[in-house]
C-alpha cells in the first residue's frame, strides 16, 4: 500500500502528459485532484495502521525490488512510514489535494492543453516529494530531491514566454543545484564511512560514536554538507534567494512550494538523520545560528515590500528560519511541528492571496487594494485566520509550534538565539497585519484600476476593464475553509506540557532515535552495532519546567500583540507616519526595499565574472580555439584528403587502367624486396 501513495500522483502526471490536452479541462483536473484525494485517503490509512504498532518498532517497510547491486554494496527501491514520514505524507497528500481543487477553478482561463501540463507538473511534484519523504535510504531521497528541483524549474516558469518567469525558474534551479552538489558530496561520505547508505543502519552505526565535541569530525563534515544542501531546498541564508522570485509561477504553486512540499524538504532531512545532527554539535551550532539569522533577515525584508505574494514569501523564508533554529538546538520535535501547522497557515494565506489576484484580475500591489473586507468576505475571514496564526495568537495553531520552539531554546540556554526569535516573532505579526489592514481595510484604492497587460494569465487578464470583484468560487472557498479550520486546531495534538501532554511530540520521538525494532535485518561490517534495545525513547529536552513554559507563554502572547497592535496603530490610525518614517530614514528603507541587495552582490561578484570568464576566457580562449578548432580541424583533413582521393575516382577508364597498374607494381616491388 505504501508504493500506492506516490503512484496515485504519477499516474495523474502520465494521463495529462500524454492525453491531457484531449480531455475536457474538468476531466484532467478531476482526475489529478481525484488521485490526490485518494492517495491522502491511503496515506490516511497507513498511518493509522502505524499507529497500532507499538512506538519502540513503529515502522512500515515495503521493498519493491533491489535497485543497485555491486559488490557487497546493495540499495534497495524501499519505502519505510515511521512516525516522521507519517507526518509528512499526511501534510503532502492533504494540503497537495486542497491546492489541486483550488487550481480547478484558479486555472480555469488556461487553454485545455495548458491547464492539462499544469495539472501533470503538480502531480509530478507530489510523486517526488511523497518519494523523498518515503524513501528508506538516503538514494531514494536524492532522487525525489532532485525531483521536486526539477518541477519547481517547471512550476515557477510554467508561463515560460514571460522573462521573468523563466529567469525566475532558471535561478531556483541553478541555486538549488548549488546545494545539491554538497549534499552528493554529503552522501558520498557517508557512504564512504559507513558504507551503507540506508537510514536505520547508519544511524545505528552513528549511535555507537562519540559526540565530536572536541573537534570538527567526519560526522561534522557529512552533517554539514548535508545542511548546505538544506539551505538550498529550504531557502536558508546563504541560498535562499530564489524563493522570493518562485513568485512568478501561480499562485497555487506558491502555497504547494512554499507550504507542503519543497521548502520543508531540507527540514524534514535533518529530522531523518537527527542521531548524525546529535553527534555533531559544531553542525548544530551553525544550523541553529543560520536559521536564526535568516528569520530575521527575512523578517526585516518582508516589512516593507509591496507585493502581497512576496511578504508571505520572505515570511516563509522567516518561518523556515524558525523550523532550522529548532533543529539546531535540538528541539527536532517542535522542528517538525511549526512544519505541520505551518503547511495549513501558509498554504491558506498564499491561497487567500490568490483569490484576491483573482478578484482583482491580476492586481499584487497591495498599494492599490484596500476596503476588500466587504466585497471578499470568505477570503477575509480565512486570511485572517491564517494571519493571526502566523502571528502566535493564543489557541490558534501557529502559537502552539511556534511557542515550543521559543521554549526549547530558551530552555537549551542559548538566549540570545532565543531574543532573535522573539525580534522576529515581533516582526512577523506587525508585517502580517500590515498586510491584511493595506488589503481588507481602510479605503478602496482599486476603483477603475486595470490589470497589469505585462504579466501573465490569469492572476493577470491582460484586458483593460475595470475590476469586478467576486469572492472565491467555491472550489477555492473550499479548500480556504479547509485550511482555516486547520489553522485553528491543528495545533492541539501538540499542547504545550503546561497544558497536557504533546501528543505529537511523543509520536515523533521514536523518529529520532536509532533503534533496530522493526527495521530491515542488518549484515555485514555494521551487524555487530545493531544492538539498540527495544524501549521507548526519553524525550529530547527533558522534564518539562512549568513555570518556565507558561512565562515564556506569555512573553510570546505579548509580543504577538504588541506586533498586530503596532501594525494597526501605524497603518489603519496613522498612515501618516510609515511614510514620513520612509523618508526619514530613506537608506533604511531602500535597503530593506531593495533587500539589502544580496542579489546585486550576487550578480556583481558572482554571475558576471563567471560570465566574462565563460565570455572572453573559456569561451573565445578554450571553446573557440582549442574545441571547435579541433572539430573544425578534423573536417578540414578529411576536406582535403578528399580532394586527392576525388582525383582518383574521375570516371576515366585509362585513369583506373593506370591506378591498377601502379599498384601491382608497387605490390610487387615490396614482395620483391622482402
Amino acid at each position: 500500500m505504501l508504493a500506492l501513495i506516490p503512484l496515485l500522483p504519477f499516474a495523474g502526471f502520465l494521463v495529462n502528459a500524454t492525453m491531457g490536452k484531449r480531455l475536457p479541462k474538468n476531466v484532467s483536473g478531476g482526475l489529478a485532484s481525484l488521485l490526490m484525494v485518494i492517495a491522502f485517503v491511503i496515506a490516511a490509512a497507513q498511518v493509522w495502521a502505524l499507529a497500532a504498532i507499538p512506538a519502540e518498532s513503529r515502522q512500515i517497510n515495503q521493498t519493491l525490488y533491489t535497485w543497485i547491486s555491486a559488490g557487497n554494496f546493495s540499495v534497495d527501491l524501499a519505502f519505510r512510514l515511521d512516525a516522521l514520514s507519517a507526518v509528512m505524507i499526511l501534510v503532502v497528500t492533504g494540503v497537495g489535494s486542497l491546492i489541486h481543487i483550488y487550481s480547478t477553478s484558479y486555472m480555469h482561463e488556461e487553454t485545455a492543453p495548458e491547464f492539462a501540463r499544469y495539472f501533470a507538473y503538480l502531480n509530478l511534484f507530489c510523486f517526488f516529494m511523497l518519494l523523498l519523504v518515503l524513501g528508506s535510504n538516503v538514494l531514494v531521497m536524492f532522487v525525489g530531491w532532485e525531483g521536486v528541483g526539477l518541477c519547481s524549474y517547471l512550476l515557477i516558469g510554467f508561463y515560460y514566454a514571460k522573462k521573468s518567469a523563466s529567469d525566475a525558474a532558471k535561478k531556483a534551479f541553478i541555486v538549488n543545484r548549488v546545494g545539491d552538489f554538497a549534499f552528493i558530496l554529503g552522501a558520498l561520505a557517508m557512504f564512504m564511512h559507513f558504507h551503507s547508505l540506508d537510514f536505520t543502519t547508519v544511524a545505528l552505526a552513528a549511535k555507537a560514536m562519540p559526540i565530536e565535541t572536541a573537534g570538527f569530525g567526519i560526522l561534522s563534515l557529512i552533517t554539514l554538507l548535508m545542511f548546505i544542501g538544506a539551505t538550498g531546498k529550504s531557502a536558508q541564508i546563504p541560498l535562499y534567494v530564489w524563493l522570493p522570485d518562485a513568485m512568478e509561477g501561480p499562485t497555487p504553486v506558491s502555497a504547494l512550494i512554499h507550504a507542503a512540499t519543497m521548502v520543508t524538504a531540507g527540514v524534514y532531512m535533518i529530522g531523518r538523520t537527527a542521531v548524525l545532527f546529535e553527534h555533531a554539535p559544531i553542525t548544530m551550532s551553525v544550523v541553529a545560528v543560520i536559521g536564526a539569522a535568516t528569520a530575521l533577515l527575512a523578517g526585516t525584508i518582508g516589512l516593507v515590500q509591496n507585493d502581497i505574494k512576496r511578504v508571505l514569501a520572505y515570511s516563509t523564508v522567516s518561518q523556515l528560519g524558525y523550523m532550522f533554529l529548532a533543529m539546531g538546538v535540538g528541539a527536532f520535535g517542535a522542528g517538525i511541528f511549526h512544519l505541520y501547522t505551518h503547511a495549513f497557515f501558509k498554504a491558506l494565506l498564499f491561497l487567500g492571496s490568490g483569490a484576491v489576484i483573482h478578484a482583482l484580475h491580476g492586481q499584487q500591489d497591495i498599494r492599490h487594494m484596500g476596503g476588500l473586507k466587504k466585497h471578499l468576505p470568505i477570503t477575509y475571514w480565512t486570511f485572517l485566520i491564517g494571519a493571526l496564526a502566523i502571528a502566535g495568537v493564543p489557541l490558534l495553531s501557529g502559537f502552539f509550534s511556534k511557542d515550543e520552539i521559543l521554549y526549547e531554546t530558551f530552555l537549551h540556554g542559548h538566549y540570545l538565539l532565543w531574543g532573535v526569535a522573539a525580534v522576529t516573532s515581533l516582526l512577523t505579526a506587525t508585517y502580517m497585519f500590515r498586510l491584511v489592514h493595506l488589503t481588507f481595510h481602510g479605503e478602496e484604492r482599486f476603483a477603475g484600476a486595470h490589470a497589469p497587460a505585462s504579466t501573465h494569465a490569469p492572476e493577470h487578464s491582460s484586458t483593460h476593464a475595470p475590476v469586478h470583484l467576486h469572492d472565491a468560487p467555491a472550489p477555492m472557498a473550499f479548500a480556504l475553509i479547509v485550511l482555516a479550520a486547520g489553522s485553528i486546531f491543528a495545533g492541539y495534538i501538540g499542547l504545550p506540557h503546561a497544558f497536557g501532554h504533546n501528543v505529537l511530540n511523543e509520536w515523533l520521538q521514536p523518529a529520532f532515535q536509532a533503534t533496530n525494532c522493526g527495521a530491515p535485518v542488518v549484515t555485514g561490517e555494521l551487524a555487530g552495532l545493531a544492538i539498540e534495545e527495544c524501549l521507548p525513547g526519553e524525550e529530547l529536552g527533558g522534564e518539562a519546567h512549568t513555570g518556565l513554559e507558561l512565562s515564556l507563554m506569555g512573553v510570546s502572547t505579548l509580543i504577538a500583540f504588541a506586533g498586530i497592535g503596532l501594525a494597526t496603530f501605524l497603518w489603519v490610525k496613522r498612515r501618516d507616519i510609515p511614510a514620513r518614517l520612509a523618508q526619514q530614514y530613506a537608506g533604511v528603507h531602500r535597503l530593506l526595499l531593495n533587500k539589502y541587495y544580496v542579489d546585486e552582490v550576487y550578480d556583481a561578484t558572482i554571475v558576471q565574472p563567471i560570465k566574462v570568464v565563460s565570455e572572453e576566457g573559456l569561451w573565445r580562449g578554450f571553446d573557440v580555439k582549442v574545441v571547435d578548432g579541433a572539430v573544425n580541424g578534423a573536417g578540414y583533413f578529411v576536406s582535403g584528403v578528399s580532394i586527392l582521393l576525388r582525383l582518383l575516382q574521375n570516371g576515366s577508364v585509362k585513369t583506373y587502367a593506370a591506378s591498377t597498374f601502379v599498384g601491382a607494381v608497387a605490390i610487387l616491388a615490396y614482395y620483391l624486396w622482402r
